[in-house]
């Protein structure tokens, strides 16, 4: 399996976050209208807010630790993780990510901060949303349920989840999300699964539980 197909989110917010102009507040929403957002407009009201920002500061430098061992262990990951720093490549300049794979099965799951996207003013749900709406890269999105509390989303540059590849972002502030991408699993309820299980234990490690 790719690095590059693991980290297919990344891409995805890194190259939408690099066309938009949006400001933090955002625009887009998942509807039919093709007009994308240009410039500051008031923030969109169907973009989901964060009512208590957490701080993902602690783990620019080392990602692989946002996730709890047990956790992974629980997910059969007992390889340490690949990290990668915030960079000016497609890769990596959505934000620092971690990637773990299990080892010849074709299977595996990244998570990334978007810390680049929020640096490019395109943080955060919205700029999900914004990229959606442009439908350049990002043209499968809908809610997912909240994550311990926090707003969330399905996106995907095509809905894959029944082929067991499920991309889910989650707003931890207004301009910040983190993306967690499980790949090669059976379908939709498993790649999911393993998706929201990483991403509520990325949830209660910001929240220091």
């Amino acid at each position: 399996m790719s690095r590059s197909k693991l980290c297919l989110i990344a891409v995805l917010v890194a190259v939408s976050a690099a066309a938009c102009t949006t400001t933090t507040g955002g625009t887009a929403s998942p509807s039919t209208t093709d007009s994308a957002a240009t410039g500051s407009t008031p923030a969109d009201p169907e973009v989901p807010k964060v009512a208590a920002p957490l701080d993902a500061g602690k783990y620019v430098g080392d990602t692989c630790a946002i996730v709890p061992k047990d956790v992974l262990s629980s997910l059969r990951y007992t390889d340490a993780g690949e990290y990668k720093a915030q960079g000016d490549t497609v890769l990596t300049e959505a934000g620092p990510s971690c990637l773990w794979k299990l080892r010849g099965e074709g299977i595996g799951l990244s998570v990334s901060l978007g810390t680049g996207s929020r640096d490019k003013g395109a943080g955060g749900l919205a700029g999900i949303y914004a990229g959606y709406r442009q439908g350049k890269y990002i043209r499968f999105l809908e809610r997912a349920p909240e994550v311990e509390g926090y707003p969330a989303v399905y996106f995907d540059a095509q809905d894959e989840r029944s082929m067991g590849s499920c991309g889910l972002g989650v707003g931890i502030a207004d301009d910040l999300t983190f993306d967690v991408y499980a790949q090669g699993y059976q379908g939709q309820d498993d790649s999911c699964a393993a998706a929201t299980q990483v991403a509520s234990s990325v949830i209660k490690t910001l929240k220091g539980a």
